[in-house]
């Protein structure tokens, strides 16, 4: 004779009720962290190149003019012009122009370089352990046209 064992269904689903709960509530907030600390670095790296693309633009602009008065402001207003066209907000913004090119005679080789710093802010992100911002800094030199006339320093 065949033994047919009954056993109730209920005993097999109980076994792996709430499971999943446990799953996703282990799983969940590596994924969410995860997920900010990837907006984070891309905000980092995507802000770099453009903060990078404002001192080259600064530096152009400042190679251009005759006097370093003019051309630290020609700098300025090229890297607030290059940051506010690319979208980025700095919570503070530096820019650093170096002019000593522009007093080298003529004939020679001088360069204008220019730094600018610019305070990213991260604090929107809501993750925890990121700083609230970061601070970015890029350097930039361009040459100054050895047969341009120079004025006064």
């Amino acid at each position: 004779m065949n033994q047919v064992r009954c056993t109730p269904r209920w005993t097999h689903r109980r076994r792996d009720e709430g499971s999943a709960a446990i799953e996703a509530a282990i799983v969940l907030p590596s994924l969410i962290m995860f997920l900010c600390l990837a907006l984070a670095g891309g905000r980092l790296v995507t802000s770099g190149a453009k903060i990078d693309a404002a001192a080259e633009d600064a530096a152009r602009e400042a190679s251009l003019h005759r006097t370093a008065a003019t051309a630290h402001g020609a700098a300025h207003r090229a890297a607030a012009e290059t940051l506010d066209d690319q979208g980025i907000r700095c919570a503070s913004t530096g820019v650093d122009v170096d002019t000593g090119g522009l007093s080298v005679p003529v004939g020679q080789v001088g360069t204008v370089t220019v730094t600018v710093t610019c305070t990213v802010d991260l604090s929107d992100l809501l993750l925890p352990g990121v700083p609230g911002a970061r601070t970015l800094t890029s350097t930039a030199t361009s040459v100054v046209d050895r047969f341009r006339q120079r004025g006064p320093g």
